[in-house]
Parts: C-alpha cells; sequence; structure tokens
C-alpha cells in the first residue's frame, strides 16, 4: 500500500483517498480469507483430482475399446472361435475385463515391491 506523498487538496480527493484505500482493504481481506480456507481449498483441489480421474476413465475406457476392437478384428480373421466369442463377450461387458486387467496390475505392482524389498532373488 502506498502512503500519499501530500495530504489531501481538498474533501472530495480525502473521500476518494478513503474509497480507494477501503478497495485495496477489502480486496486484502478477500485474499487473506480464502488462503486461511484450507476445507474449501480442500474440497475444490478434491473435485479438481476427481474430474481428472473421470477424464482419465474416459480416455481409459476409449483405449480399451479401440484396442477391443482391433482385437475382434485379428481374431475374426485368424482366430479360433472360442477365442473370437470370448473377444466378443468382452466387447460387450468391458467392465469385468477393466477390472481383471487393473486387479493385474496391483498384483504385478505388489510383486515388484516384494521382490524389491528382497523377499524374492533375482537369480
Amino acid at each position: 500500500m502506498t502512503e500519499p506523498t501530500g495530504g489531501a487538496k481538498g474533501p472530495d480527493e480525502l473521500r476518494r483517498q478513503i474509497e480507494r484505500t477501503r478497495g485495496e482493504l477489502g480486496n486484502t481481506v478477500q485474499e487473506l480469507a480464502g488462503k486461511a480456507d484450507v476445507k474449501g481449498r480442500a474440497l475444490a483441489r478434491a473435485a479438481d483430482l476427481r474430474d481428472k480421474a473421470g477424464a482419465m476413465t474416459v480416455q481409459l475406457r476409449s483405449s480399451a475399446a479401440q484396442a477391443g476392437h482391433s482385437v475382434q478384428d485379428r481374431a475374426a480373421q485368424v482366430g479360433p472361435r472360442p477365442v473370437r466369442t470370448a473377444v466378443q463377450a468382452g466387447l460387450r461387458h468391458p467392465k469385468p475385463v477393466l477390472m481383471a486387467g487393473a486387479a493385474g496390475v496391483v498384483v504385478a505392482v505388489g510383486v515388484a515391491r516384494w521382490k524389491a524389498h528382497g523377499h524374492i532373488s533375482s537369480r
């Protein structure tokens, strides 16, 4: 906040200075209140992360659908009938396939961590 170099040159200028100072003070109070609102900031951050997770879910489903269609096309060309049937079932019900894939990732990460902590020796 800047200090005036001289006194007000009249009542109108003094009123303008007071109004300007009130505005600056109001802005400062709002900024401080925003920084002190930890719960509000946490809720905003959680909403942001939820939005990002939702966008990633949409992208993952799209990628899985594209991969499924690619596999289905290849299986239709060369694969035996049981493979085609399994691929088609996976495309009709993608949620269990995605859940199984996610479970596989969790198991793989767990094994890698277990191995990293020396529980399994790599020979």
